[in-house]
């Protein structure tokens, strides 16, 4: 009999598992705190998870996000806005009756392991939002990484109105940006999105744009066609090579920050996540954003830089990421100081053989494909075709995997759960599985 078993959130992550979970034939409850599928991609999600602003489109493009068993429609456009994705996974739902296993507004309150020891059968105490208390096999856990808004801690204060990324929504709203003199802090999308959109000349405002590490700010098409689909890595050559072929392309790009202002990035093409903006060069070099570099402090309306200048401003936004964060774990249980979670393949922590985490990675450069590929191993093993190796080795690939795939970037928090979709996925379908069903084999030969 498959274990019974309780996924957190109807997001991206939560669906597709489900997805999975159902075609395995494994029975499951989705618990949604809000009244709507999508998470992130749920603009105005009323349980505050979604940093999604009205004029977000995403990065990228259709042809890279589809699942692999429901394609993307084809009148998309390349890079869909947040309403065609959310549509979109109102499809998924729809398409394969995943809503029926849902519980909207009755999230996970608590989640208590019941068993100890890596031999047991297992087993979880869910204590839902209505305050129910209820028992599965094994949690799953789909909550995401970006909504839970980090913030610098810059010394001295400042007097003026501010606010998180994740709490934008658009020039009137939370605040009436009309007119002001705005700072974005950050170079990720959402701050060179942001900083775009306030610079309108229509809002008269003033925009200025301050960043700790600068950034390399890459096209979304390259020879008429979306730059991602022009892009993928393989397992046959060393990635560390082919990082230096695309580094080597870089000046071709134009998408050194410095060239437009930013200062130089302190770091190598593909060492730290790359911005994709095609608008944000341009209105550096228009003057319309003015680029600064990290802040040194905050004293009332001022704002002093590190390079001894220093401006006023009315606004200042926080582009400054996103902590991973488990509110339904006691801390001493699970917990992402740092935002550093190690798990084996991204899914699975070792010595607790009945938890699985999906999507908590940060991939490049597709997530929906990513996410079907863990539900799939996910799946596997919740009905014993898949078996994860022994405690030690669980550990041992875990700081391999982690030297192949943040070994090489900037150690900051927002840098600890990137991999590569391609090199994964190739490892997962090619390595992983098989080597999961010879474990499934031989432990079943035992019993």
């Amino acid at each position: 009999m498959n274990p019974s078993t309780a996924i957190i959130g109807a997001g991206i992550s939560g669906l597709t598992t489900g997805k999975m979970l159902g075609d395995y034939g494994v029975p499951y409850t989705c618990f949604e705190s809000s009244d709507r599928i999508g998470g992130n991609w749920a603009f105005g999600n009323p349980n505050g998870h979604s940093s999604a602003y009205r004029s977000l489109h995403i990065d990228t493009s259709k042809d890279r996000l589809s699942f692999r068993d429901f394609p993307m429609p084809d009148d998309f456009p390349d890079f869909p806005h947040h309403t065609q994705i959310k549509a979109y996974l109102e499809s998924y739902a729809e398409a394969f009756g995943l809503k029926e296993r849902i519980e909207f507004e009755n999230g996970v309150q608590h989640a208590h392991r019941v068993s100890t020891g890596s031999t047991t059968k297992g087993g979880w105490e869910i204590t839902d939002q209505a305050g129910a208390v209820r028992r599965f096999d094994h949690l799953v856990v789909a909550n995401g990484h970006h909504w839970d808004p980090r913030y610098p801690d810059f010394p001295g204060e400042f007097a003026g109105q501010t606010l998180h990324s994740h709490h934008y929504v658009d020039p009137r709203t939370p605040y009436d940006f009309a007119g002001k003199r705005i700072l974005v802090v950050g170079l990720g999308n959402s701050a060179a999105d942001i900083a775009v959109e306030l610079s309108s000349k229509s809002l008269q405002t003033q925009v200025t744009l301050s960043t700790r590490s600068g950034a390399w700010i890459v096209p979304k098409y390259v020879y008429g066609r979306p730059a991602d689909t022009m892009y993928r890595t393989t397992p046959y050559l060393p990635l560390s090579w082919q990082r230096k072929i695309m580094q080597l392309a870089q000046p071709m790009n134009g998408s050194n920050g410095a060239l437009y202002g930013l200062p130089e990035p302190n770091h190598k093409f593909f060492e730290a996540h790359p911005t994709q903006s095609v608008e944000l060069p341009l209105r550096l070099g228009s003057g319309d954003v003015v680029p600064k570099p990290d802040v040194a402090r905050l004293d009332g309306d001022t704002v002093h830089f590190v390079d001894g200048t220093s401006d006023d401003f009315d606004i200042i936004v926080w582009a400054t990421g996103y902590n991973i964060t488990f509110p339904f774990f006691d801390p001493a249980f699970l917990s992402a100081p740092g935002n550093h979670f190690p798990l084996y393949k991204r899914m699975f922590k070792p010595g607790i053989h009945d938890l699985t985490f999906i999507g908590f990675a940060q991939a490049t450069p597709t997530l929906f494909p990513f996410v079907e590929c863990q539900a799939r191993l996910a799946a596997a093993h919740l009905v014993g075709a898949y078996a994860l190796p022994d405690v030690a080795e669980m550990e041992r690939v875990i700081k391999e995997d982690e030297a192949k795939y943040i070994g090489h970037v900037l150690k900051t928090p927002r840098h600890t759960q990137q991999v590569d979709y391609f090199i994964y996925e190739h490892d997962i379908r090619a390595r992983e599985i098989p080597a999961g069903r010879k474990r499934a084999g031989v432990m079943a030969g035992r019993r």
